[in-house]
């Protein structure tokens, strides 16, 4: 059952990338820009979005940083001059850390929250007041699978994708009688620069190029929750439906830990 109007003709839709300078946000630029979208693109760093989207000089590079607000309303001031409006925000901004609850560091787990919910909470409440204006438009949400159930080495970036999955659905719940459609993207184990940190065996493991395009087939389904690969993410939703106790022995025979 579709949540969302499916978006299966990308010619001219305005979309905006926060955190798309690498890995998954990057990689789904790439493929909405030659489907024919209008794509912005932020993040901090306009070294690096200079770097990767320079062939592609239709694309809007607008640096932003998702903590500082003032950076997002300046770069979707740009957006709105330029194209009129903003049909698509794909909020793909975060950060991650290993972290085991033997070693907390709590400067780590302040950034990772902040950066991970707090800066996905700052481009929504951002582009809410444009939607009103324009009457609709559609937010995605990047999480992980990481937030279906407590998991080792995931301390902190575990939570901050369950605060994000809980974060999407009372925003669906809310916003889509108002004609503003949510998304909730969750992806297993993906090849970008916060995985290469890993250094345990990451199961199922695609490529950033893969997981754009199952982000762009849930969006024609107008799927609520886009997860993959699913013999991955299947096997965790499963597991995360079970009382503790069998939980628990599940995720440490599987994992090790």
């Amino acid at each position: 059952m579709a949540l969302n109007p499916p978006i299966r003709d990308w010619r001219e839709r305005r979309v905006w990338i926060v955190g798309g300078s690498t890995g998954i946000g990057a990689a789904t630029a790439e493929r909405l820009l030659a489907a024919g979208a209008r794509v912005a693109v932020s993040a901090r760093s306009a070294d690096t979005l200079q770097a990767r989207f320079a062939r592609h000089a239709e694309c809007l590079r607008l640096p932003a940083d998702v903590l500082d607000v003032a950076t997002l309303e300046a770069g979707l001031a740009a957006i709105v001059t330029r194209w009129g409006g903003l049909d698509l925000a794909i909020a793909c901004a975060g950060t991650y850390r290993e972290m085991r609850a033997i070693a907390p560091d709590r400067e780590a787990a302040r950034t990772i929250g902040r950066t991970n919910f707090e800066g996905a909470f700052n481009v929504y409440a951002t582009c809410l007041p444009q939607w009103q204006s324009q009457g609709g438009g559609a937010l995605a949400l990047v999480s992980s699978a990481a937030g279906y159930t407590g998991l080792p080495n995931s301390l902190a970036y575990g939570a901050s994708k369950a605060a994000l999955i809980n974060l999407a659905e009372s925003l669906w719940l809310d916003l889509a009688r108002h004609g503003i459609a949510v998304t909730l993207i969750n992806p297993g184990f993906v090849d970008t620069p916060l995985t290469a940190q890993n250094r345990f065996r990451m199961p199922a493991m695609i490529s950033a190029e893969a997981a754009a395009h199952e982000i762009l087939r849930g969006f024609a389904r107008g799927a609520f929750e886009i997860h993959f690969p699913k013999r991955f993410t299947r096997s965790l939703k499963l597991i995360a439906m079970l009382p503790h106790a069998l939980r628990f022995w599940c995720i440490r025979r599987f994992t090790g830990a």
